[in-house]
């Protein structure tokens, strides 16, 4: 079928140069292009019982004319065409606009199919197409007619019969390329069947079961070359077995000020069982705001320490940095373990020291910003890299990092929730842990939506909150003013908060602000030298100010909902009582349903999948970097169990060596290789 399958769509009869050209245009090059341009929908022309139609409903309805059609014209060139028809013992009014041709198809006694919309009141279809039962066209009784995304000179009628012609000559040779066990286990109609049913199904269970098949085949398909990535990546890259103390580990853990909830105890065990394979970690820890990601962090990176490793950490900004040094500092220094800072704030002296430190094994854990990656920084014996907000560095950027070390484990963090769904397609390749429990007594931040003109009534909670001793954040999305858009900026806000907020400081953060102008600025803010803050979204990750309790978010429409439960995130890290206040005037409906969203739950995974249906998988992402693959029937929403399934299934699969010489595999050992993951790769 390979063959068949490669060869081009002009050997199907009727399928001149001018056709060929039309269906490359919609990328249909060959005759297996052709017979998996699957429909995106079907028009029902099944012939319905009148007591079953709904008012306003699309149908088609069979009958017989009865009495000779009329027409009346109105209007400039505008016309009325109307006839009885008898359907079902039922006399009903057929009705044509502009167009009079129809008359001399509609004799009595004819009878005619006619598809339409359904006026219930006065028993009227407004028709949209009809045929004659008795032409030699075939007529639509009965069928589910496949529509298809269509484009220049391909019509649905041409489309139709050329997919028919192709799979009447070539369908038997359709090969089933799922195992059996699989399409067994999982009741799936045979791909051959599946073929010739999604394009025309005898019913409407007939083209559900067609599209099952073919979605999971999608899924699987999908899922078999990411899991054959991640097999060649650990096979490829031999890590080393970390021999870690787990007493040492344990009295760490011990020693801690809090508890461990059992989503970190769980993520903790899979990391370490990681760090002690003889593979290199590739792992994705995925965990919402204030949910423990650093702990977490701390037990890696003292795991590695004690086995006689290095680790790194690398973090988007110099202000998450610093804060990670003094964190890591605090939980590590009672255990020897020496934290060092690697930025580019540094002096000239004390970055030769910190390189020099490293490169001699006496400084046991380096955080720092893309200045870990410069060419001139080395490391002893580098065991462990960890990226906080990885989706932030770009791959080459991990990439360098990873090279500095003999194969290290890697651990890549965000505190943006993924729906799971996304998580493991779009890092397929990697195995993903999931913080998805709180640490006990957390306050929720109480979220409210406010239109632009409350605006005074919030700096008045505000003024309350700042006289208690507590800070408040306000972000706006744009630096300074703009001619094009019409949004609150930072720099007019600060001037009027300084003026409304006399007896209190206000400090100014943006990105466009010297690196020492940022660091004292938020120093400032630390110190709480500066009660309100006023930002762009440069303090968006990573910021810990547990003295902050009141956040404004201005024209809060113009971000994501991953971004908003982000900057929402910078509160609530204390144990007082925290607010967060959208200000927004959103036009959309989907504007104010993310408002509405953010006010119902503090839960970044629910947000996230809300997120996700509201704008769908490309745009959750970014449509850039999505990594999000486009297929044909199966969609990540709705499908999202069949790719839990195909995942698991592809996982055990990759795993048997008989899935590498088994001759009944060969089908999908041929897909990975036309997909080129298999460019290079010798299995043993």
């Amino acid at each position: 079928m390979a063959g068949a399958y490669q060869s081009p769509v002009s050997l199907l009869h009727g399928v001149g140069e001018e056709r060929a050209k039309a269906f490359a245009g919609l990328g249909i090059n060959s005759i297996g292009d052709l017979l998996e341009y699957f429909p995106s929908r079907y028009e029902d022309y099944r012939v319905r019982d009148l007591t079953e139609v709904k008012d306003g409903e699309r149908v088609t309805l069979a009958g017989t004319v009865y009495g000779e059609p009329s027409v009346r014209f109105y209007g400039k060139r505008k016309s009325r065409l109307s006839v009885k028809v008898v359907m079902d013992r039922v006399v009903v009014t057929a009705v044509w606009f502009n167009q009079t041709f129809v008359k001399s198809r509609l004799s009595p006694g004819k009878e005619i199919l006619v598809t339409g919309k359904w006026d219930k009141h006065k028993l009227q279809i407004t028709v949209s197409e009809m045929t004659e039962v008795d032409s030699e066209r075939a007529t639509k009784r009965g069928e589910l007619a496949p529509v298809y995304p269509l484009g220049g000179d391909v019509t649905h009628t041409l489309l139709r019969k050329t997919i028919q012609l192709a799979l009447r000559q070539y369908g038997k040779e359709i090969p089933e390329i799922l195992p059996a066990d699989i399409v067994e286990r999982y009741r799936l109609m045979p791909r051959i069947h599946a073929f010739h049913s999604i394009h025309f199904p005898e019913n409407a269970e007939d083209g559900r079961q067609a599209r099952r098949r073919i979605m999971f085949e999608e899924l699987f398909l999908f899922q078999l070359k990411m899991q054959t990535l991640r097999k060649i990546n650990r096979q490829q890259t031999e890590g080393v077995a970390l021999a870690i103390p787990m007493e040492e580990v344990r009295e760490f853990v011990k020693g801690l000020p809090f508890p461990l909830t059992d989503a970190q105890k769980r993520v903790v065990k899979e990391i370490l069982d990681d760090m002690r394979a003889p593979h290199a970690m590739n792992r994705l820890l995925q965990g919402d705001v204030g949910s423990g990601k650093t702990v977490v962090a701390a037990i890696a990176l003292i795991a590695a320490v004690k086995a006689g490793y290095q680790g790194a950490l690398m973090v988007p900004t110099e202000i998450l940095a610093e804060q990670h040094v003094q964190s890591l500092t605090k939980l590590l220094s009672d255990y020897g373990i020496q934290v060092a800072l690697l930025s580019g704030s540094l002096t000239a002296k004390r970055r030769r020291e910190v390189i020099g430190s490293l490169q001699m094994g006496l400084i046991d854990v380096v955080v720092g910003t893309h200045a870990l990656i410069q060419e001139d920084v080395f490391f002893s014996r580098l065991g462990l890299v960890i990226t906080d907000e990885q989706h932030r560095f770009g791959v080459e950027q991990r990439r360098i990092l990873r090279n500095k070390g003999l194969s290290p484990d890697v651990l890549f963090m965000t505190a943006t929730p993924i729906p799971r769904t996304l998580a493991i397609t779009a890092f397929g390749d990697m195995d993903v842990s999931t913080i998805d429990q709180m640490p006990a007594g957390r306050k929720p931040i109480e979220t409210t939506w406010k239109k632009h003109d409350q605006f005074p009534a919030v700096l008045e909670q505000m003024r309350d909150e700042l006289r208690k001793g507590r800070q408040a954040y306000v972000i706006c999305p744009l630096i300074e003013e703009s001619e094009k858009l019409d949004v609150q900026n930072a720099i007019d806000v600060h001037a009027q908060l300084t003026h409304i907020f006399p007896e209190f400081g206000v400090g100014l953060m943006h990105g466009r602000l010297p690196a020492k102008e940022k660091d004292a600025v938020m120093q400032a803010f630390l110190a709480a030298e500066h009660a309100v803050l006023v930002s762009t979204t440069v303090v968006e990750v990573g910021v810990n100010v547990p003295n902050a309790t009141y956040m404004v978010i201005y024209d809060a429409e113009r971000f994501g909902l991953a971004q908003l439960h982000q900057l929402r995130g910078r509160v609530g890290r204390g144990s007082e009582q925290s607010y967060c206040v959208l200000i927004a005037d959103p036009k959309s409906e989907i504007g104010k349903e993310r408002m509405r969203v953010m006010c119902e739950t503090t839960d970044g995974f629910e947000l996230s999948q809300r997120d996700l249906e509201l704008r769908g998988p490309g745009d959750f992402f970014g449509t850039k970097q999505s990594g999000l693959p486009e297929f044909k029937v199966a969609d990540l929403l709705s499908d999202y169990k069949a790719l839990e399934v195909a995942r698991q299934e592809t996982v055990k699969l990759v795993a048997e060596d008989s899935f590498w010489r088994d001759e009944k595999y060969h089908w999908l050992r041929d897909y990975l290789k036309n997909e080129g993951v298999l460019d290079g790769v010798v299995f043993d």
